[in-house]
């Protein structure tokens, strides 16, 4: 959720992690800092709350501080409410106050996480003549390393992985040694960090964007791994304190991929990236007419051995879950059960030895999402990861991977890695049900036909984007949104009202239309929006029916459906058409109108669209 950034060079060190931390935005936050050491002198550390202006403002956009070694912070407060004393980073010293300034600290260190068990520990170190300054959890982690570095006489390698030994919890942790110019320590426990090496410079973040503008070549930490970062290159520890071999990841996705490109919000650029996200997923698995789950190493002896799928995700990935099992069960025949990986992870599990657990994650860090992972794994069951991320843990630690190319997704708001998920459960869904014998070889490169052919409808579907910006103008003051549908309808409904809830700050909820005379339809009153979506044939005659009678309580309608079913407008108020295309795939084309009307809808309130408040785009936490 918080950004960490580091530098060790030849360059000065604040204005790149200024620049670093700008990257990071995204993941939210509530205050910054930064530290940098000039050779073996004081750190320079200052801090600030708010917006990362502010940091910048007080250090002249890094101008104002010399040294070639540094780390910065953005932090979303866990322990201790915001301010500029719990702002990162923190020190070993005995500090008062807000902790800037020129600071006589061996240790300073930046932290993403939780440390859990942070009060046991701090009791210990107080009992050890230790002060804290902050309420935080990293100052108990920064002075733990302090800690063991004094009263064993060791390096900083052998203190840090004491400190791991120590404490429970996830991790992200760029810590600086007075003893140790020029050199950075890295270590992580179930929270990710990225290093990059240049010509005689090295750099670190919590996350690929922050450092892509100055190289490619990156190194994934490992779990429960330290990292001693110098110029120019980087060595790499286990527990044990033991050196490890680690090979480098090559970035391919440009550099311009994590820009506006001049959109006004990254969210509407990634909107309309949804048909190049889509078409490179699907061209990755499909060859020559045929789909291809090798590179995933899924083989149709294994797909034909299975006895079902559980699906395990959070959030946006849940809802892609939710649509998948739709399709799955119909074209496979194959059962399929959709669990939340928050609730996953802390149940008895009842898994058969020839389940698959599937585990959607775009930045492949989630903690619910990993955890479940572990404990499917833990049982003997096999586990397909479905990630955005190259190298990131839950794609190290999945039995399989299969990849989506929706590239960086900036925006806290899912759209495009959404939508590559959908189709690539669209493709696992069709190679499934070739290799179990539940579609014959016609339906197969029918269906194959009708996936690829999605991308360019995505395109029409955007197209008409002006008349969904009119209407969420004038629903931007509502109170209540409901959005309804049947089967893969309700599930892009859940989706939908996701988006228009996370950006809008507008009550809204999703429901099966079927369960509306089951309490939720007391909740209509005049000129409550509802929104009907309308995509599968079999099912458009009874939601159109749950539709008036939501009408005849006052309701204003708004339906969703495909070009030829205009006899919507004779209980709607408003309609937006989709292109046709085969029900199973109608989910990718209906999501697109949904995801406008929240974008736009925030627009008309003058929201911060991009970054919502109280919320992450990774989250890394419980």
């Amino acid at each position: 959720m918080c950004g960490i950034v580091g530098y060790t060079g030849g360059r000065a060190a604040a204005p790149i992690l200024l620049e670093g931390l700008s990257k990071l935005e995204y993941r939210g936050y509530d205050s910054a800092g930064i530290a940098v050491r000039a050779g073996s002198d004081l750190a320079e550390v200052v801090k600030a709350t708010g917006k990362l202006r502010n940091l910048a403002d007080k250090t002249d956009n890094g101008r104002a501080l010399a040294g070639t070694c540094g780390i910065g912070h953005t932090r979303w407060a866990t322990h201790g409410e915001p301010s500029q004393t719990n702002a990162h980073p923190h020190v070993s010293g005995n500090c008062s106050g807000t902790g800037s300034g020129p600071v006589e600290s061996n240790v300073v260190g930046v932290h993403n996480g939780i440390i859990e068990n942070y009060a046991e520990l701090k009791l210990k170190l107080l009992n050890n003549g230790y002060t804290f300054y902050s309420e935080t959890d990293t100052e108990v982690a920064v002075k733990l390393v302090d800690y063991y570095y004094k009263k064993y006489k060791i390096g900083p390698v052998d203190a840090i992985n004491r400190m791991m030994v120590r404490v429970r919890g996830s991790y992200a942790l760029a810590i600086m040694f007075k003893d140790y110019p020029g050199e950075i320590y890295a270590a992580r426990k179930d929270s990710p960090m990225v290093i990059g090496l240049g010509d005689g410079e090295t750099f670190l973040a919590s996350d690929v964007p922050a450092i892509l503008k100055y190289t490619r070549s990156v190194y994934f930490i490992d779990n429960l791994q330290v990292a001693r970062i110098l110029p120019g290159g980087v060595t790499f520890y286990d527990l044990n304190g033991d050196e490890v071999t680690m090979e480098p990841t090559e970035i391919t996705w440009d550099a311009a991929a994590a820009e506006k490109g001049g959109y006004q919000h990254f969210m509407l650029k990634e909107i309309h990236e949804q048909p190049t996200a889509v078409r490179d997923t699907l061209n990755s698995l499909v060859k020559d007419g045929d789909i291809d789950l090798s590179a995933a190493g899924l083989t149709d002896e294994l797909i034909r051995s299975l006895s079902g799928i559980h699906i395990v995700a959070c959030g946006s990935a849940w809802h892609v879950g939710m649509a998948a099992q739709y399709v799955i069960e119909d074209l496979v025949g194959l059962p399929v059960r959709v669990e939340l990986a928050s609730e996953f992870r802390y149940r008895k599990l009842l898994l058969d030895k020839d389940a698959l657990v599937v585990v959607i994650s775009q930045s492949g860090e989630t903690a619910d999402s990993l955890a479940a992972l572990r404990a499917a794994k833990a049982h003997g069951v096999r586990t397909l990861a479905i990630v955005n991320v190259i190298g990131s843990t839950i794609a190290r630690e999945a039995d399989n991977v299969l990849y989506t190319l929706a590239g960086p997704e900036i925006a806290v708001a899912t759209t495009k890695a959404y939508s590559a998920q959908l189709a690539a459960m669209y493709a696992l869904a069709l190679r499934f049900g070739k290799a179990r014998g539940a579609l014959d070889d016609a339906e197969y490169q029918r269906l194959i036909e009708e996936l690829i052919a999605i991308p360019d409808k995505m395109v029409r579907v955007l197209e008409d984007k002006e008349r969904i910006q009119w209407f969420a103008a004038k629903f931007a003051n509502a109170r209540d949104i409901f959005f309804i549908g049947r089967g893969v309808d309700y599930a892009i409904s859940l989706e939908g009202s996701l988006k228009m809830k996370e950006i809008s700050y507008i009550h809204s909820e999703a429901y099966a239309a079927g369960e509306l005379k089951h309490g939720t339809i007391s909740l209509v009153e005049n000129n409550t929006l509802v929104i009907g979506v309308l995509t599968q044939d079999d099912l458009f005659e009874k939601t159109i029916s749950n539709m008036v009678e939501c009408k005849a309580r006052g309701a204003y309608l708004m339906g969703l459906t495909c070009y030829g079913h205009y006899n919507v407008e004779d209980t709607a108020n408003f309609t937006v058409y989709i292109p046709k295309a085969d029900q199973h795939f109608m989910g990718s084309l209906a999501i697109i109108p949904l995801q406008l009307l929240g974008y736009y809808t925030s627009v008309a309130r003058g929201l911060d669209v991009d970054k919502p408040r109280n919320l992450a785009k990774s989250v890394t936490v419980e």
